[in-house]
């Protein structure tokens, strides 16, 4: 063997020896303890998440420069976080994880600039990120360089937004500033039991307002989920929860610039004749019934994937596939609060149309809504306001849309969802619709209310003008009769008819006027 060679060998087995040091992390003890929480490890997770053996990582050897309070002495490589990029089903993705079991998974000035030039690659490759959060906060050792940190991932985050998708995965903790990051990208996904987001901790709040509340009855998975609308899903493991991710990702383009993936081929034929809906869908207006089965009837082989499903039930948003190509499906859930629009379904519809907007995805959507929710509560906490976040969604969004009423479109809440008047390309209705300002019996109680009350029997004049209101005005032909629709389909040809529209419109180009951005309703 020659000098050189055996000056080789000596370094690349220190290398070897560092990389080794560096993936297997701090010791077993602090793996064990991971585990223990039923957690998995950064790498653990970055594997479950792309394709098998395609993880390229970057900064593996970095490491922080902090001094004081002893963190000279603690100097591990990667500095709490892993960070990289690799393919999921072949198509680029970056990704970073925190490792909580260095430093927790705090973040402190060398952990943000691995995370900053992750995020800046991410941005110049057009490609989607990934981050699987598990971490302490800002590292309190190095004071505001760590919140500094922040700063450039929120900077990032909001340059980002509209140009790659961005998935948040909470796994851990994530508390004070370190939640706004994932605030700041399209969809967050948290893990029961393991997963907490808040601004500050139950500690803080018992001191100042006094309330008691645990870390997860304050900001856990199901709470995030259902009651403040942050968290799109909640799951019960971390495997499951990586695999819809995994899902969701198959469904998006890659950035703004190009269209979804389409999938060539499919096996459910575009024809098929959806006589189950005239089952699934009662014809009286007041019955109800779960639109989700509409949807899994249209869609092919019934598979869509649903989000935020727990926050605003009464409002159905999901992603899906429609002879092959990728949809998103906004529709009224009449088995929620009878499909009524309130402030939470209004922001939850119009989040998903901005989305679905911004990276090429068409609408569809399905119509069966009595109205907007009438209330002083409402009033008051600003649905005028917060409902016109959809109604601007809708109205602001170029890519191909069509709507179909199946059943009541009743007032202002029938414009506000994706109706012709608003913009919508093609609108369609089924003989079972009912397009009016009002049901007929309110209708007939504002416009005869003079007759009815003078007539001998009120009430069979009452039940006469109702049934007049609806002969002239509400019946399934006045809409398509006026031009507010383009046509009153059979239900059982709902698929055949949406998937012509969508290919027709493929090639849609809208011109905008020339502005800086709009200034949408907060």
């Amino acid at each position: 063997m020659s000098i050189t060679e055996s000056g080789f060998s000596a370094r690349l087995e220190e290398l070897a020896r560092i990389r080794d040091g560096a993936h297997r992390g701090p010791s077993s003890e602090a793996t064990e303890r991971q585990h223990a929480k039923g957690k998995l490890t950064a790498r653990e997770r970055i594997d479950l998440l792309l394709d098998k053996g395609s993880f390229t990582e970057v900064e593996s050897l970095r490491r922080h420069r902090a001094h004081g309070f002893g963190l000279e002495a603690k100097r591990p490589h990667t500095d709490g976080v892993v960070t990289g990029w690799g393919t999921v089903e072949g198509r680029t993705v970056f990704v970073y994880a925190h490792d909580f079991r260095i430093f927790g998974g705090a973040l402190g000035e060398a952990h943000a600039q691995k995370i900053h030039k992750l995020m800046d690659m991410a941005l110049a490759a057009g490609a989607p990120l990934v981050s699987l959060n598990d971490g302490a906060g800002a590292r309190i050792q190095e004071g505001v360089s760590a919140l500094a940190g922040y700063g450039g991932i929120f900077q990032r985050n909001t340059k980002a937004s509209g140009v790659i998708p961005q998935i948040s995965v909470m796994l851990g903790p994530c508390a004070g500033g370190a939640a706004y990051s994932p605030a700041l990208t399209d969809f967050v996904f948290s893990i029961r039991g393991t997963s907490q987001m808040f601004i500050t901790g139950p500690d803080v709040v018992q001191a100042v307002t006094g309330e008691q509340v645990s870390q997860d009855g304050l900001g856990g998975a199901d709470v995030h989920s259902e009651v403040s609308g942050v968290a799109h899903a909640a799951y019960d493991d971390e495997e499951s929860c990586l695999a819809d991710v995994r899902y969701l990702l198959s469904l998006l383009p890659s950035n703004n610039r190009e269209l979804p993936p389409d999938v060539e081929g499919a096996t459910d034929p575009v024809d098929r004749p959806l006589n189950a809906l005239l089952d699934i869908v009662p014809t009286g207006g007041s019955a109800s019934y779960d639109v989700r089965d509409v949807i899994a009837e249209i869609v092919d082989d019934g598979d869509h994937m649903e989000v935020h499903a727990a926050w605003a039930p009464n409002i159905v948003c999901t992603l899906a596939r429609l002879d092959g190509r990728v949809v998103g499906i906004v529709a009224n859930q009449p088995a929620a609060m009878a499909g009524v629009l309130d402030i939470k379904a209004s922001e939850k519809g119009a989040r998903f149309v901005q989305f679905c907007d911004a990276f090429n995805i068409p609408l569809v959507t399905l119509v069966d809504v009595p109205g907007f929710l009438p209330g002083v509560g409402q009033e008051h906490d600003g649905i005028i306001r917060r409902g016109a976040k959809l109604l601007y969604a809708y109205c602001n969004a170029t890519v191909p849309r069509v709507s179909v009423v199946l059943r009541k479109a009743y007032g202002g809440a029938y414009i506000v969802m994706d109706s012709r008047s608003i913009g919508a390309d093609i609108a369609l209705a089924w003989p079972t619709n009912e397009i009016a300002v009002m049901g007929a019996e309110g209708a007939a109680n504002v416009v005869f209310r003079r007759e009815i009350a003078a007539a001998e029997d009120p009430e069979a004049a009452r039940r006469q003008k109702i049934e007049e209101y609806r002969r002239e005005l509400v019946h399934p032909y006045y809409a398509a009769e006026r031009g507010l629709v383009d046509d009153v389909i059979d239900p059982r040809e709902t698929r055949t008819v949406l998937a012509r529209s969508l290919a027709m419109l493929t090639r849609k180009n809208v011109d905008l006027p020339r502005r800086k951005h709009g200034n949408p309703p907060q």
